[in-house]
């Protein structure tokens, strides 16, 4: 396997590691808001934007760590059949599978992009009393899709290597 690609690999992974590590730290800010809520409901002084920030943060939290669990293998699998496959026999479906799962994050991050952009364009605004703008949680979920996609061709590099009797 080329260096420049042994080099891709590695790279993504670290990158999708570290920012999988540090969203999972949103699930406590998430947490924060919600007991803020909790407060100002029991003073009678509700807070209008805490219902939506903590949905932002869980979104947040959701879409970056998802590149790290498509690269840790945490996702839900039907292992009925795969399981029983040699480890050159898994990858070869690996690698069948990972082209679908490119093509609809490819679908995705296009949706994504054009959406974020439209954001921007407009100044688009959540309909509620708060109205947030909505450009940063786009922005977030275009570069979520975008490291997923990164992360499946890395894992596409990785089952071709294991096919061809290499490890990365």
């Amino acid at each position: 396997m080329p260096a420049v690609l042994k080099s891709y690999v590695h790279l993504v992974d670290t990158l999708n590691r570290r920012l999988g590590r540090v969203a999972m730290y949103l699930l406590y800010a998430m947490m924060a808001i919600l007991i803020w809520s909790s407060f100002t409901k029991i003073l009678h002084i509700p807070a209008i934007w805490t219902l939506e920030m903590a949905q932002f943060t869980l979104v947040a939290y959701y879409m970056l760590g998802a590149p790290w669990a498509l690269q840790t293998d945490a996702n839900v699998r039907m292992d009925l059949l795969y399981s029983r496959f040699s480890t050159k026999g898994q990858a070869a479906w690996d690698v069948f599978t990972v082209f679908c799962l490119m093509f609809y994050l490819g679908v995705m991050l296009w949706g994504a992009f054009d959406s974020t952009v439209y954001s921007f364009e407009v100044g688009e605004r959540n309909p509620s009393a708060w109205r947030p703008v909505l450009w940063p949680i786009k922005v977030i979920i275009s570069l979520s899709f975008a490291l997923m996609l990164l992360q499946a061709v890395s894992i596409l590099i990785r089952d071709v290597a294991t096919l061809r009797g290499e490890k990365i």
